[in-house]
């Protein structure tokens, strides 16, 4: 995780916390950003980090839910996102990054549409 994504979550949260006054956490929002990104990124278990931590799991699966809302109220709109794309020409759009395979090409400008997690070639499309 970049320290500018912990920075960003951690401000979105100190954000809510002074618009809904609320003065007080268990831990400091830096803190919550990286245990948030820790369960979404890499899968972590709420029991194993609510242990290390000293936190209830309930505690964490809150966080974790708050955190998602934060993360949504900022995203663009999906209409939005598929007009723009539309407008660029763009043909298929894939939202949940599934791999479609593709014949191997050679040569450097083929190398970005290797996959390592499916040890193959295709191609993915994000908004």
């Amino acid at each position: 995780m970049s320290t500018s994504t912990v920075v960003h979550l951690a401000d979105l949260l100190r954000t809510r916390l002074k618009a809904i006054r609320s003065p007080f956490r268990i831990l400091p929002p830096g803190r919550i950003a990286v245990l948030v990104l820790a369960m979404l990124r890499h899968d972590q278990r709420l029991l194993d980090l609510a242990g290390g931590n000293n936190v209830a799991e309930s505690t964490l699966r809150r966080w974790r839910d708050e955190m998602i809302g934060l993360l949504a109220a900022k995203a663009e709109r999906l209409d939005r996102v598929l007009r723009k794309i539309a407008r660029r020409g763009g043909e298929v759009v894939l939202i949940d990054g599934t791999l479609i395979p593709t014949v191997r090409r050679t040569g450097k400008g083929d190398r970005p549409y290797y996959s390592g997690k499916h040890h193959r070639h295709g191609c993915t499309s994000s908004p």
